[in-house]
């Protein structure tokens, strides 16, 4: 397998003009993505950055971040995400962990305290070797397989993100499985980058330059405005888009009656309908399966046919289906999914206990790994490989790999907190959301709002559970375990259409209220603050879209700053008039040759 830098070269050398990224306003061709990449590197090799370092970058959604990440594979290193969206205790504990040798930032980060800190525009004539690194010299020609390319953060049950680290050649394997099964296509594409670099789904968009690809880097305001990204995706005519069944819900009603983008979906199941929407309105769209210990994707299926499936695995992608004592299961009976082959990470950084624990001896392959991925799954009655479930308190919500325990740990870490538990909440179907139930210390008074507020401050806002309640003790199985089952379902006004001639302020948060699961909302208010995330938005909208009869539009939730806004533009809707009927989807046209 050919490592993604020397598809890089080829490139480069074939077609220097052709687009490589667009960013806003700016458009860099694979001539001069290669000058700023090398220049890059350079600087990074002066500091004496080279073969199993680690570099940090914290950089927003702009050409920069694909040029530091290239940049830092061509140094000889490995990349390590920092989102400047995390909260700065977050951020200090992944650079500490993942032990940084150098850092690519625009305005620096405390975090990385006593770390040297290049701008992506850096260059090689900056200052000297510091004392105690290695002299820098010419870029490396070539890459062993083994050389780390990436440390990507996942939640951890422990109560603390751990890093997982993956080798290069694990990324070439990928995007060879990815090519040989037709997932990735041969001609040109246009992709458009949605995911978080911290997310690893984001490995197979971005590095699609590497292989000849124009890659389209979504900023934060498009990705949080599905109407404009919609506009976007029309704009630069992308063909690939990355994205996991949540996202399509909210961009569902913006692509309507567009020509919708080749869909390669992943992160999190696809719901039933989701599925038969797609295939039944000839929408291309694949369905995507993978850990991050296994280099993100392991197993595809066309969306198509049949209801939901994993399909089969990736070439080169060994898959067994365990019971406990690691005999092959029968089909229709659900064992533990373990995958094997070129694609499987490292392990953990610093965590040789739990890298031993979820990396282990491959049963069928002699001198070989395999990963168990704590997923349940079966073959049916027709062969198809159909997801069951966890082993494990994991849950995937919206996209991310969330441990209910690391929020559990972060939340009892909270000043006043004695026990703490997480769940997950269904109050509508396809609504999943985390519900947290905590108990004082030592009598303290504890308020929920306060501690949404602290926790915040602390973790990814995928982290922070929608609701959180105060308990007097957590209920208690016999054995003396928390008894998730008997903790109880988080309180919400009922869902139910206001009296006639009721004032339209109240209607509009009366379904804050049923939405979101609180009470007394207030006119200062902000949805996002109490607990809202981009489902519920969707779900405010259709709500009052029904009981009012108007058009009304996703922004009009995600521009509001508060609740006051909010109604002010619901008051706006309810003038302009009744709502139209709702376009079909449209598939993408073929294009030559595809």
């Amino acid at each position: 397998m050919t490592d993604l830098l020397e598809r890089l070269r080829a490139t480069v050398a074939a077609h220097p003009g052709r687009t490589a990224v667009l960013a806003g306003q700016d458009r860099l061709d694979f001539a001069e993505l290669d000058r700023r990449t090398a220049a890059l590197a350079r600087a990074l090799r002066a500091l004496g950055v080279g073969r199993g370092d680690r570099v940090g970058v914290h950089l927003a959604r702009t050409a920069d971040l694909p040029v530091a990440l290239l940049a830092v594979w061509r140094a000889g290193a490995a990349y390590v995400p920092l989102d400047p969206a995390y909260p700065a205790e977050r951020l200090a504990f992944m650079a500490e962990d993942a032990r940084l040798a150098a850092l690519i930032s625009r305005d620096g980060l405390a975090a990385a305290q006593g770390v040297p800190v290049l701008r992506p525009d850096a260059a090689a004539d900056g200052p000297g070797v510091p004392p105690g690194r290695r002299a820098g010299g010419e870029l490396p020609v070539e890459a062993h397989p083994l050389d780390p390319a990436y440390v990507i953060h996942t939640s951890g049950s422990t109560g603390r993100p751990k890093g997982v680290e993956v080798p290069r050649g694990a990324v070439a394997a990928l995007f060879a499985g990815l090519e040989a099964s037709g997932t990735l296509r041969a001609e040109p594409a246009v992709a458009g980058w949605n995911a978080s670099a911290s997310f690893d789904a984001s490995v197979p968009q971005w590095a699609r330059i590497c292989r000849g690809d124009t890659v389209l880097v979504i900023d934060e305001e498009h990705r949080a405005d599905p109407a404009r990204l919609a506009a976007l995706l029309a704009e630069h005519a992308v063909t690939d888009l990355d994205l996991t069944p949540s996202h399509w819900e909210l961009l569902r009603e913006p692509l309507a009656g567009a020509r919708v983008p080749r869909l390669l979906m992943g992160g999190e199941p696809v719901p039933e309908r989701t599925w038969r929407e797609l295939a039944d309105g000839g929408i291309e769209a694949v369905n995507l399966y993978g850990p991050t210990e296994c280099t993100v994707e392991a197993v595809t299926a066309p969306i198509s046919g049949p209801g939901p499936h994993l399909g089969e695995a990736l070439p080169g992608v060994r898959l067994y289906l365990l019971d406990e004592k690691l005999a092959p299961v029968p089909d229709g009976v659900a064992g533990e999914l373990y995958l094997a082959g070129p694609g499987l990470a490292h392990g953990y950084v610093g965590r040789p206990g739990l890298t031993a624990e979820r990396f282990v001896a491959d049963p069928y392959a002699a001198g070989e790994r395999a990963y168990r991925t704590g997923d349940q799954a079966r073959r049916g009655e027709d062969g198809r490989l159909e997801y069951v479930g966890r082993v494990d308190r994991q849950v995937k919500l919206r996209g991310y790999r969330i441990e209910l325990g690391e929020v559990e740990q972060e939340l009892a870490r909270l000043a006043g907190v004695g026990s703490a538990a997480v769940t997950v909440h269904e109050p509508a179907p396809g609504d999943r959301r985390l519900v947290g139930y905590v108990t004082a210390a030592g009598g303290a008074a504890l308020s929920a709002a306060e501690l949404t507020e602290r926790l915040r401050a602390a973790v990814p806002a995928h982290l922070v559970p929608s609701v959180i309640t105060v308990l007097e003790a957590l209920p208690l199985t016999p054995n003396g375990k928390v008894d998730l089952a008997a903790l109880p379902v988080p309180a919400a006004p009922k869902e139910q259409a206001p009296a006639s001639g009721g004032a339209l302020p109240d209607q509009v948060a009366e379904v804050w209220s049923t939405v979101l699961g609180v009470s007394g909302v207030r006119p200062t208010d902000d949805f996002f603050s109490l607990g809202g995330h981009s489902l519920a938005a969707l779900r405010v909208v259709h709500l009052l879209r029904r009981r009012l009869g108007i058009e009304l539009q996703l922004r009009h939730l995600l521009d509001s700053a508060d609740l006051a806004a909010f109604t002010a533009a619901v008051e706006r809707a309810v003038a302009a008039g009744t709502a139209a009927p709702r376009p079909a989807l449209t598939a993408r046209a073929r294009v030559a040759g595809a």
